[in-house]
């Protein structure tokens, strides 16, 4: 019987936050995620022996891993972590009161009740220390320190180790002893990431692919002109052209990855799915059999529409002596996993996955074909949006594949075996992000960025070619070459251009231009003055505008008159996306506002988001009355519906109107509410995507002019 397999790769990979030069690490992340992700990723299937998947790790994650676990990693955070509150100087409780936030409110903040209090007083305070000190005393901040690491651990550690256990137990109140307990459990665990990588795969439940050493976009190393082939006229900056960088880059993680495993990797996922038919010939010289992007890039290659009968088997790319196997992913249903079933009940969530596979391989078994279905997204950052760190979702996930005759999960290489595949002969230059490369390239601060790295590059060989190299110390001509080879990382240009935001923006920024000054101070050479300045423009965050007057709107779906929303609130939202790319934005901006009687809430989709052909679009508002103990009302809005005290029409924009009496909320009252977009069943969007939107519905005399 023809039969479906499902290849999971969970790319696991943290930019290197080292600088070589200090010794310190410069963000924090790559130590929290081993906390969670690296180890309960993988632990996870110990329960589920018949799930085999592939495993993408970044070799330079993992050196930075192996640092951590040797105990001797030089870590600020960590450091405040674990440094006695008595101790704390201004600047200590500043730097922690900057940082120690920054975690998913809803999951990981919310979660235990005292984070949760401090977090509230810290935002009550406008983030401002000497506002309250009341909260933030000695024993405000050594809690504080205490549940910003414990957040982080894996509920494998919270329901089986006996300290983290009983400090999420204790949940306030912490010691030092705590403290010191458990930044030697961080340590402990930062040593278990890579011997549960090494125990399941020679049990051969998981393959273990990699990636090139310092997660550079290989084809831009090789050239980065060739942007302009998938973005014809895109402005691009001086050419940078280094295939031998990017070579390298290939060969250390081989050897690297065969030291710690015991063996070479059969599989590549290019940095980013980023291929090229000059990066696929430098990486079968390397000795990978398969690689693995997006199957926009398939489209692109075939230049046909990338459905699942074309997704869901293998090619294999075949140039001149050179050849290996290749998987593109299934886009849709890997950003499902990333950004929509987190909002969802994992039951739920994991049965309406395995439908959408059953359905799309339906018509591929029909005709005696067995189907491939490749899922490959990031395995880590997901999960801080998830319930319990996705786990629940998981395992009901792995339990439905387990408990189906019809299906299995299979590593990369198990799967190639089982299918025959289909031959290219060339691959379409470009990333699994919009089949192009302007994440990376072709922004003002991206190519401000490659200019300075090919300046930087371009002295360091005029310094080999020259007497002056003899002069220098061979560990820092080695130090400087390492340098750029992690300034050559994908990471900096991600968070440059105006497609990602993030808190630590400024942080990326200041550590790529310290990477590259290195490079010139380890030479002999005063770094350029540019390398002082930032190459990030001004970041703009969402805009909010609380409303000035009363809003009593026609609900018709037009904007009849100027002066019907003239009074309202205002929410704009910022398109940027975090960490992972690929979340969808519906809405440009909302207003809304009250009449003394009503709610009325108006929308300005995105041209074409709310109205794609077979869409059922759906908003779901969740009104309560400020400081209620009760849980909200969720209003279930259809576009163009109505029922008692509610009324929804969209037409050039979408208005809806929600008595207060129907909510059970009175009149001229303070309330708050919250909106998601839902297509089809699923979670699309939330409005305000952390916490709500709060204001009085009072007589029109109490607002503010």
């Amino acid at each position: 019987m023809p039969h479906t397999y499902i290849c999971f790769l969970w790319h696991m990979h943290q930019p290197f936050y080292k600088d070589l030069v200090t010794g310190e690490y410069k963000l924090p992340w790559t130590r929290m995620h081993a906390l969670k992700d690296y180890y309960g990723m993988v632990k996870v299937l110990e329960d589920f022996p018949e799930i085999h998947q592939t495993f993408n790790l970044v070799p330079s994650m993992m050196a930075q891993i192996e640092d951590y676990a040797s105990g001797t990693a030089a870590d600020p955070f960590l450091r405040a972590a674990l440094k006695p509150a008595e101790e704390l100087t201004q600047a200590d409780q500043e730097f922690i009161l900057q940082y120690f936030f920054q975690a998913n409110p809803q999951r990981m903040i919310y979660r235990y009740k005292r984070y949760g209090e401090l977090f509230d007083a810290w935002l009550a305070s406008g983030k401002s220390l000497t506002r309250d000190r009341r909260v933030f005393d000695n024993r405000g901040f050594r809690d504080l320190q205490v549940l910003s690491q414990l957040a982080w651990f894996d509920e494998e550690f919270l329901t089986h180790d006996p300290l983290v256990n009983s400090l999420a137990a204790k949940g306030r109140d912490f010691t030092p002893e705590d403290q010191h307990a458990l930044g030697q459990k961080q340590t402990e665990v930062c040593g278990k990431v890579i011997p549960v990588y090494r125990e399941f795969a020679n049990r051969g439940q998981i393959e273990i692919s990699t990636t090139p050493f310092y997660h550079p976009i290989l084809p831009l190393l090789c050239d980065s002109d060739i942007a302009g082939v998938s973005h014809p006229h895109v402005p691009l900056p001086t050419r940078f052209r280094y295939p031998g960088d990017a070579k390298e880059q290939l060969q250390r993680s081989v050897s690297y990855m065969k030291e710690r495993f015991g063996t070479a990797p059969c599989g590549l996922w290019p940095s980013e799915g980023s291929v090229s038919d000059e990066a696929l010939h430098l990486a079968a010289e390397s000795g990978f059999k398969w690689f693995a992007t997006d199957n926009g890039v398939l489209g692109r290659t075939l230049q046909t529409t990338p459905d699942a009968q074309v997704t869901y088997r293998p090619y294999k790319w075949k140039q001149g002596e050179h050849e290996m196997a290749g998987l593109f992913r299934d886009h849709y249903l890997s950003d499902l996993v990333g950004f929509v079933y987190s909002r969802m009940e994992a039951g739920e969530a994991a049965h309406h996955f395995l439908d959408r596979i059953r359905e799309n391989c339906r018509p591929i078994l029909s005709l005696g074909r067995d189907a491939l279905v490749p899922i490959f997204l990031d395995g880590e950052n997901a999960w801080e949006y998830y319930h319990e760190s996705g786990r629940p979702f998981l395992r009901e996930l792995y339990r439905g594949i387990t408990n189906d005759p019809g299906m299995s999960a299979l590593t990369v290489t198990e799967a190639l075996a089982k299918i025959e595949p289909q031959e290219i002969g060339h691959i379409f230059p470009a990333s699994w992000i919009g089949a192009n490369f302007d994440v990376w390239i072709g922004a003002d601060e991206d190519n401000r960025s490659w200019e300075m790295l090919r300046q930087a590059r371009e002295t360091y060989d005029r310094v080999m070619d020259s007497g002056v190299a003899a002069h220098l110390p061979a560990e820092r001509l080695n130090m400087a070459h390492e340098e750029l080879l992690i300034a050559e990382g994908s990471d900096w240009n991600w968070w440059y251009g105006p497609e990602h935001d993030s808190a630590n923006r400024p942080d990326f920024d200041q550590l790529y231009r310290s990477h590259l000054a290195n490079v010139y101070t380890l030479l002999g050479l005063p770094p350029p003055d540019e390398l002082s300045r930032p190459i990030l423009k001004l970041s703009v965050a969402d805009f909010q505008q609380p409303p000035t007057g009363p809003v009593k709107a026609t609900i018709d779906g037009e904007a009849t008159s100027y002066f019907e929303w003239l009074g309202a609130g205002v929410y704009r939202v910022e398109h940027r996306s975090g960490a992972m790319h690929g979340q969808r934005f519906f809405v440009e901006e909302m207003r809304y506002g009250s009449d003394t009687q009503s709610l009325y809430v108006r929308l300005d989709f995105v041209e074409g988001a709310a109205t794609a052909d077979g869409t059922e679009t759906e908003l779901r508002i969740g009104v309560q009355a400020r400081g209620s103990k009760e849980p909200p009302v969720v209003v279930m809005v259809p576009l163009n519906g109505s029922s008692d005290g509610v009324e929804c029409v969209f037409r050039r924009i979408c208005e809806v109107r929600i008595s207060l009496a129907s909510v059970g909320i009175p009149a001229s009252h303070d309330i708050r509410f919250q909106l998601s977009i839902w297509q089809n069943g699923l979670p699309m969007e939330a409005l305000p995507p952390q916490g709500w939107v709060e204001f009085s519905t009072a007589e029109p005399t109490e607002w503010s002019v």
